[in-house]
């Protein structure tokens, strides 16, 4: 197995720059290679994917536990003898740890006692669990994470408010006043004021606009979730392009240190001073889906390349909603979205009308139910220059030159 997640990213290959209709965004400051590590960063916070209350239609053999702390599988089902608890948690979902260098971290940073509290709390707000949509409860999971970062690191919170994301929207507004009656009953530490609607809308709209899915494991039979979530402080800055130059790639289950990490690689080589951006979703999807989910989930229209180009086809066969396609972040996998792909097989006779054909033949793995995207090994420790790696299934594959 190649080693690539203990690999450093290269030092200044990246700049923040301010973009003409685009706001802030990452450029390279040299001519970058296909495969290197350009980004590798922490999380500022993780919170967990499931509801405050699982639905009793669905049994608790239908879920994965995971660390409190990493986000590792653990096992399927509850906790046993080789797990750490929180003694004051009312359910695994919310204290459970692999070990105990998760469980002394939690315990003093991220799963302090306010925290277990106020998520406690939560989970008995039979208002919240019982007539709220899922959707709901995980945003309130998100707020305990973040109101609990501005307590025990403030500048990590401040780093959190200065993220893209201003909460005007009115679904976040009216998210916002539903949840704030419940986080304004929170037990809050003395000096520590309760938050306004306006902080509370300005955090779910921080969320929307920067969060990215910790996924599970890739399955054959499709259908691949999320464990949780997690909010990066330089890795929120990549802008989304639907052909894209770079990859996200992350070894939760497979690293210790640092397995939340964000590792972006280049797809192939780039100049000096071009954007490096990121696809916010799976490549083949078709023209209106992924304007309606950039719209729906991000709040813009794309006008890359790729869509100027799609933006004269027919879709008439395409216009109903990406039924899979329910998550807000970067490269999520859904189970049935043949509909919704593009089939390139045989596209790249007429370049005229397709001429990002080429990307697709190379640079979309074709194992079935994946349709992650490949990139390069990164150039170092000797690694062969013409292997791919697949970053949803993780699959190898020499390049065809």
């Amino acid at each position: 197995m190649v080693d690539v997640q203990n690999q450093m990213a290269v030092p200044n290959a990246l700049s923040l720059a301010n973009l003409e209709g685009k706001g802030r965004g990452l450029m390279a400051s040299r001519p970058l290679k296909g495969g290197e590590i350009v980004l590798r960063d922490s999380p500022i916070l993780t919170y967990s994917a499931y509801p405050l209350k699982r639905r009793e239609q669905e049994s608790v053999s239908s879920y994965k536990t995971y660390c409190v702390q990493c986000c590792k599988t653990l096992i399927q089902g509850g906790p046993t003898t080789t797990t750490l608890t929180c003694p004051s948690c009312c359910h695994p979902d919310d204290g459970i740890f692999c070990n105990a260098k998760c469980h002394s971290l939690a315990i003093s940073l991220t799963h302090s006692p306010w925290a277990c509290q106020a998520l406690r709390y939560l989970r008995n707000c039979h208002v919240l669990v019982d007539q709220q949509s899922d959707e709901r409860q995980v945003q309130a999971r998100y707020l305990v994470a973040a109101y609990n970062l501005a307590m025990y690191s403030p500048s990590a919170f401040q780093t959190l408010l200065s993220l893209d994301g201003n909460g005007s929207q009115g679904g976040e507004m009216d998210s916002a006043v539903f949840l704030h009656s419940f986080i304004s009953l929170l037990p809050f530490p003395q000096g520590f004021s309760t938050p306004s609607v306006e902080m509370t809308a300005s955090l779910l709209s921080k969320d929307r606009c920067n969060a990215f899915g910790l996924m599970e494991p890739f399955s054959e039979h499709g259908g691949r979730s999320v464990r949780a979530y997690a909010i990066y402080a330089n890795g929120s800055f990549f802008n989304h392009d639907c052909l894209p130059n770079a990859c996200r790639f992350d070894y939760i289950d497979n690293g210790t240190n640092g397995n939340t990490d964000m590792i972006i690689r280049m797809i192939h080589d780039v100049p000096q001073g071009q954007e490096i951006c990121l696809s916010y979703f799976q490549v083949n999807l078709t023209y209106p889906v992924r304007q309606k989910r950039l719209l729906d989930d991000y709040g813009f229209a794309c006008v890359c390349d790729r869509c100027k180009v799609e933006a004269n086809w027919s879709h008439q066969d395409d216009e109903g909603e990406d039924k899979t396609m329910d998550d807000d972040e970067e490269e999520m996998v859904g189970s049935d979205e043949e509909n919704d792909q593009i089939e390139v097989e045989g596209e790249d006779e007429n370049d005229d009308d397709f001429p990002h054909a080429y990307f697709f033949v190379k640079f979309v793995c074709d194992r079935e139910n994946c349709g992650g995207t490949l990139a390069p090994l990164p150039p170092m420790n000797g690694n062969p220059p013409d292997i791919m790696e697949c970053n949803v299934c993780g699959n190898l594959k020499r390049e065809e030159l």
